[in-house]
This record gives C-alpha cells, structure tokens and sequence, in this order.
C-alpha cells in the first residue's frame, strides 16, 4: 500500500539511500532538505525516473514555522504524512572544555529539537489514521558516547529516549516508534575521517568494513513495513559489530 513518507535530511548519505528504499517499497516520498537543493532534486528524479512519486520540500527541521509549514505544504501535495524518517544530523566535534554553548546549541537544535517538532506534526494525522511510523536515526555514539562528542552523543542518546517515551503514548493507536543506530557508515561525514581513521575503525568492526548508507535504509525500510506492526521503541543497531 502506497504511503506518504517524510524523510528529513534526505537529500544525501544515509537520508538519500532512505528515501530511495522507502520509494522502490511503494511509498510517496518526500525529500526535506536544508541547503542543497541539487542534491534533494537529484534524488526526487531518480525516483521519478523508475515510476515512483516524490517531491522536494525546503525547511530547517530545527525551526517550529518551517516544519509547520512543510507539514501543510506536503499535506496540501501529497496527503498526510504517515511515515515520517528523522535523519537530519549534524556535527559539530571539540571537546567539551572547547566546545561554546554555539557547538552545543546547534547539534541540539538540528539532531534533536528536530525530531521533537517533526514527530509531534506528523503524529496529528497519523492519530487521525490509526496508523503510522515514526524512525528516527540515532548513532551507536548516542548508545556508548564518543570522545570529543558530547554533543552529537547527548542529542542521539535523546533521540532514544524521546522515541521510547512516545511509542507508550501512542502504541495504541497502531503507531509505532522506532530508533535506527548506525555505527561507521560510509557517507560525506565519515570521508571527512580521512583514509588512515577510516580503516582502523574498520579493523575494530566484527564484519571487517564500515557500513553503506543501503545498509540502514533497509532497516529504515523494515520498520516502515507493515511486517514491523509488533515493533515499537526499539532501538536497531547496525554497526557490523562495531559496539561488541
């Protein structure tokens, strides 16, 4: 059954490979991006291009006007939005005694105020439903933190928590939230790693490789099945075996 769904931070890495997935299952998909509208464009018409529907929809998830606006505009295109996909994420590295209240605020405001404003505007038309997925894509650094993240690291372990405090408000109504965690996967941010950081992350991963973007959208793409009806605040980690 074709579905509307929302990915945010879709335009490219794990976000882009989201929305490819989500199409290719069926779904309407809605491509949020923040600057790069190139990149959003080139998503939408390789999904245009194998017969799916999508559309491009500029907003900075972190604001409450632009999110309440996509919602309208995409509800006014498309109809509502039944599953949304939380992928918007940035990074802003340091550690903590050199890290400004800027760093912080902005990881917080982009990783996490995000998924608060965008779950919130799509939990009214999937009540409305009696039907709905919210994924939200968290990191194994929100699960056992990373040096020199501790933002990134509070705003993903936030992501978690948030998730299963409203999968019990809402698990009644047929709508299930859920939580990706990816470990190294290769997308823009890890090539910023460099090749040297990239491989000695690889020799600590159980499968002996860093992950592909494909990788977690498959998980993306399970929980937005109607196979993953019984599934809800859960947290999925596929890192290869990175956290073992």
């Amino acid at each position: 059954m074709s579905r509307v769904a929302l990915v945010t931070g879709g335009s490219r890495g794990i976000g882009r490979a989201v929305a490819l997935r989500l199409a290719a299952d069926g779904h309407a998909v809605v491509v949020n991006y923040a600057a790069n509208m190139a990149a959003a464009d080139e998503v939408v018409e390789a999904i245009t291009a194998n017969g799916g529907t999508a559309m491009v929809v500029q907003a900075d998830v972190g604001d409450t006007d632009a999110v309440s606006a996509m919602f309208k505009e995409v509800e006014e295109r498309l109809g509502r939005v039944e599953v949304l996909v939380n992928n918007a994420g940035i990074t802003r590295d340091g550690l903590l005694l050199r890290m400004g209240p800027d760093a912080w605020d902005q990881v917080i405001e982009t990783n996490l105020r995000s998924v608060y404003l965008c779950s919130r505007a799509a939990m009214r038309g999937m009540l409305r439903s009696r039907w709905g997925r919210i994924i939200s894509v968290s990191s194994i650094s929100g699960i056992s933190g990373n040096p020199g993240q501790a933002n990134y690291a509070a705003s993903k372990a936030g992501i978690i928590g948030f998730s299963k405090s409203i999968a019990r408000e809402i698990g009644s109504r047929n709508i299930t939230v859920n939580v990706v965690a990816p470990g190294f996967i290769e997308t823009d941010m890890t090539e910023e790693l460099g090749t040297e950081i990239a491989q000695e992350v690889a020799s600590r991963v159980a499968v002996g490789r860093l992950g592909r973007p494909e990788e977690i959208a498959a998980a993306v793409g399970y929980l937005a099945s109607d196979d993953a009806a019984y599934v809800t605040g859960q947290t999925l980690v596929v890192d290869g075996g990175l956290a073992l």
